[in-house]
């Protein structure tokens, strides 16, 4: 009897996935994650813009420190900070880098007793105005003549360029972190203008060199006001205006209401120069902008996006200018929808 061949017990043969196949799904792979990084890198911002959570009036906290701890007196300055080398000077102060319980601190002297009453108005000024916008207060001593602050290693907004090119930095070289340092400049002039004592004036603001360098860059990378020296108040409902300093101004930098307004013939006078209110302050804000834009692919972008409202910043007419806030929130709309519009053209070419 003729025996049939057994039939084969394998299951069905094994199919090879296409090359091709592999190949797209690792694309969709990589367009996810790709996604997810333009997510990040354009819509997180680089630092907290919610207010911390501050120490009670009178305490500090600074870097890794948990609890808030009162500001040091004539007699801890005297004994627990060290005082290592000189890393600026003012009319006003001497800084120093200094140590304190093993963290760097900046310790500034007065230097002259002619410049007491600004060291002392500045003092002021930084116990009444601690907040993100301002350094933190770490004690003082008016006896000594001496006031600690927390150190920031970048220094002065002046060593802007200057630190972007070092290689390290380079990652923030961009045109969305410089106009989110203008947004803190601006923030800045902003909380002055409301502030808990009313509206300040940044006076000891001249020129561009001398406006920057008020402001300290911090490790993150965001602006805080150092020098408040001068911080005259206005008051409208008084008719209380300033005057920034004793002598006669000149060129661009300075609003037009800060020039001497007479003929040449009639030599300059205090007592005839008119006073004037914040929105000097916002004369300055689009030199101080582009400068903290620079020359980074994209820079000249935002400049044309912003220039209607740094237009209306330079108007001749104090009144007509913006406020502050106002400003603060184009620069926001301008930053949200270029970010949008650079986000959809990437994934658009992917």
């Amino acid at each position: 009897m003729e025996k049939k061949p057994l039939e084969s017990k394998k299951g069905p043969p094994h199919r090879e996935v296409p090359l091709a196949v592999l190949l797209l799904l690792a694309m969709v792979l990589m367009n996810t994650l790709l996604y997810l990084c333009l997510d990040q890198f354009f819509i997180s911002p680089r630092h907290s813009t919610v207010e911390p959570s501050h120490c009670p009036f009178g305490f500090f906290r600074m870097g890794p420190m948990k609890n808030c701890s009162p500001w040091l007196s004539c007699e801890e300055l005297r004994t627990e900070v060290r005082q290592l080398k000189r890393v600026g000077e003012g009319a006003v102060k001497r800084v120093f880098l200094s140590e304190w319980k093993e963290r760097k601190v900046a310790l500034s002297r007065l230097t002259s007793l002619e410049m007491k009453e600004d060291f002392l108005h500045g003092l002021q000024m930084l116990k009444s105005l601690q907040s993100k916008h301002v350094v933190t207060l770490l004690g003082y001593c008016e006896e000594d003549h001496t006031i600690l602050t927390e150190y920031h290693p970048l220094g002065s907004l002046s060593n802007l360029e200057e630190t972007l090119n070092f290689s390290k930095y380079q990652h923030v070289n961009t045109w969305q972190h410089r106009l989110q340092l203008a947004m803190d400049y601006v923030g800045i002039i902003n909380y002055l203008h409301n502030s808990p004592l009313g509206t300040l004036v940044m006076c000891d603001s001249n020129d561009l060199s001398k406006t920057l360098s008020q402001y300290l860059l911090t490790s993150n990378f965001s602006i805080v006001a150092n020098d408040l020296d001068a911080l005259p108040l206005v008051n409208h409902s008084s008719r209380t205006f300033v005057k920034c300093g004793h002598r006669q101004l000149h060129g661009d930098f300075v609003a037009p209401e800060q020039l001497w307004p007479y003929e040449e013939d009639l030599p300059f006078h205090d007592d005839l120069m008119p006073s004037y209110d914040e929105k000097i302050d916002i004369w300055r804000i689009p030199d101080i902008s582009s400068f903290l834009l620079g020359h980074v692919e994209g820079s000249d972008m935002v400049r044309f996006h912003l220039f209607d409202i740094h237009k209306a910043c330079k108007s001749k007419t104090p009144a007509e200018r913006p406020t502050a806030q106002d400003i603060l929130d184009t620069y926001q709309k301008v930053l949200n929808s270029l970010r949008d519009t650079v986000m959809t053209q990437t994934r658009e070419m992917l």
